[in-house]
């Protein structure tokens, strides 16, 4: 199996519109051969929109590949959060790290695509609605940050109101993806919206910023069931492809759902296991809410900047219609509202 040459048909397209149009499954294969590894033919997609991830099978074990989207990180970003997960991995905390490859790095480029490869780490999601599991997380998640305060990236960007909230507002203005009957009144609540978040910052005051997960929702979580007296029972993070400096709340909010009383009890059951190992800010309480509100506008960004790649429109019909971006209002409407109500 011999690489092809970037500007070859099997190569992705240069024009970035369709960036996996070149990865065939003899793409695939042809491409971890050349980073070293032994591939048995057996190759199976897994469910990722932002970059192509396989399970593949080698003589010895079942790995899994992510094929980085091209042109969204920079080999320097991707590096660093790899050494943040390695660190984390030599630590002894509970995250899949990458493996290095032939070329003695955790990163490898052939066919114009940057690869990662990492051990296969079965499990299922965690019950979020049983206060141990989330005390067990917070523990986990405690001993992360610990180390994520250690230093701070160099490369990898911030999450705040800019990279989250202004950017992705003038990203869809500027690209006409909301309606135009539309535009004035999406224009108007995402202001209001952003001008809440920044009064939720001001309240929060000048919190640390540490090096993050940063989309730690439950399907990033591998729960392992423990086996007798076996210690590698528990929650497995995995994904750290959006980490970033941000305030450690960010890790923590998406743990939690339902009415303000339920999501109280589940932050005190996460608590209660984060700071074991990590002092938690009350301030940052203030940040809930803002977070939420700056995911929101970040995600109709993010479907919006990949609208030309031909899965995306097959993933999210609904999105670009007029009840989406009505339905959009009416959800920062509802987040203007929480955010000026009292901290979680």
């Amino acid at each position: 199996m011999n690489d092809k040459p970037a500007d070859s048909p099997g190569s992705p397209e240069s024009s970035m519109s369709a960036p996996y149009a070149g990865l065939t499954p003899d793409a695939v294969l042809d491409s971890l051969e050349a980073a070293g590894l032994a591939p048995d033919g057996r190759l199976q997609a897994l469910n990722s929109y932002e970059n192509r991830v396989y399970q593949f099978g080698t003589d010895e074990s079942q790995l899994i590949a992510k094929f980085y989207r091209p042109g969204r990180w920079t080999d320097e970003e991707i590096l660093e959060e790899h050494a943040f997960v390695r660190e984390l991995a030599e630590r002894e905390l509970p995250v899949v790290a990458p493996m290095t490859l032939a070329n003695g790095s955790t990163l490898h480029e052939t066919g114009g695509y940057r690869i990662a490869v990492y051990a296969r780490c079965g499990g299922r999601a965690p019950e979020l609605e049983q206060p141990d599991t989330l005390e067990w997380m917070g523990r986990f998640l405690g001993r992360i940050h610990a180390v994520g305060a250690l230093k701070e990236f160099e490369v990898r960007p911030f999450l705040d109101p800019e990279t989250f909230g202004y950017e992705p507002r003038d990203y869809l203005l500027d690209h006409d993806f909301v309606p135009p009957d539309l535009v004035e009144a999406w224009t108007g609540v995402v202001d209001h919206a952003l001008e809440a978040v920044e009064s939720s910052y001001d309240r929060a005051g000048d919190v640390a910023l540490i090096r993050l997960h940063g989309d730690c929702h439950s399907g990033n979580v591998l729960w392992i069931e423990r086996r007798g007296n076996e210690a590698q029972g528990g929650p497995h993070f995995v994904d750290f492809d959006d980490s970033r400096m941000g305030p450690a709340i960010q890790d923590l909010w998406m743990l939690l759902s339902g009415d303000r009383e339920t999501m109280r009890a589940q932050f005190n059951h996460v608590l209660r296991g984060y700071e074991d190992f990590a002092e938690f800010d009350d301030r940052e309480r203030h940040l809930v809410e803002a977070l939420r509100t700056l995911r929101l506008v970040h995600y109709s960004a993010w479907i919006a900047r990949r609208w030309d790649d031909p899965a995306f429109p097959a993933a999210f019909p609904w999105f670009n219609t007029q009840r989406y971006w009505q339905d959009r209002i009416l959800e920062l409407r509802e987040q203007i509202a929480l955010m000026d109500e009292a901290p979680l």
